[in-house]
This record gives C-alpha cells, structure tokens and sequence, in this order.
C-alpha cells in the first residue's frame, strides 16, 4: 500500500479529522508519520474520519498554561475513542462526560481551525 494523496486535515486548514492505517497490521493512529508504529511497515494510507466517537476521558483545564490560552481558561480536553478505532485528543464543547457518543466540529482559535468534539444526541 502506497500513502494516499493528502489532502490535508484541520493540521492544515481544511476541517477534517484523519489518521492512518497500515495495510500490514492494520492498525490506526491519529498523528500522520511515514511508518506503522506497531510493526514498522511503511505501507501506510491516509484516510479522513467520520467525526464521530466515544468520550474515553476528559479534563477541565482552570490554568491555562500559556498568556495566549488564558483568555480560554477554563477548557475542556477530551481523549475520543473514534469510530475507526484510533484515540485522539481534541478540545471538548458543552457538558460532556466520560461514554458520551460525541461527534467534531472545528472552531476558529486565533487564525487556526482546532477540532472540537460536541456530546451527539444517541440515535
């Protein structure tokens, strides 16, 4: 398997979630680099996510540890267990708790785009 053309993700300005595959193992992470962190194969493909997940867990962050993030303080981090069986950390948006099905939504932060997960009605 070859990496798949990338048309970019929220690292890069376009609201999209994606991870990685690799079609050796087949497992999946979050953070793109240019080899499996399981088995070391470097057949690995980009694929973009649904958006939706699972709260694994979360925190309230009270002090900001930055002057930039101050002004957001306090804020939710949030670890989501997603669809496609990576885990990714994100910010958390209203009453969340650990189980919730959430889904992503990307916000503004100064000129970025940063993935925030909001709680997702059960269907």
């Amino acid at each position: 398997m070859t990496p798949d053309p990338h048309p970019g993700d929220w690292t890069t300005g376009r609201p999209a979630l994606t991870y990685q595959e690799c079609g050796a193992c087949r497992q999946r992470w979050s953070f793109a680099r240019g080899f499996c962190p399981a088995c070391g194969s470097a057949a690995v493909a980009t694929r973009e996510a649904s958006g939706h997940g699972t709260v694994h867990a979360l925190t309230v962050v009270a002090r900001a540890p930055s002057e930039a993030l101050r002004a957001h303080a306090p804020y939710t981090i949030v670890l989501v267990d997603a669809a496609e069986g990576f885990r990714v950390m994100a910010h958390g948006e209203g009453p969340l708790a650990i189980g919730d099905p959430v889904r992503v939504r990307f916000k503004p932060f100064g000129e970025r785009l940063i993935p925030a997960f909001h709680r997702e009605a059960a269907p």
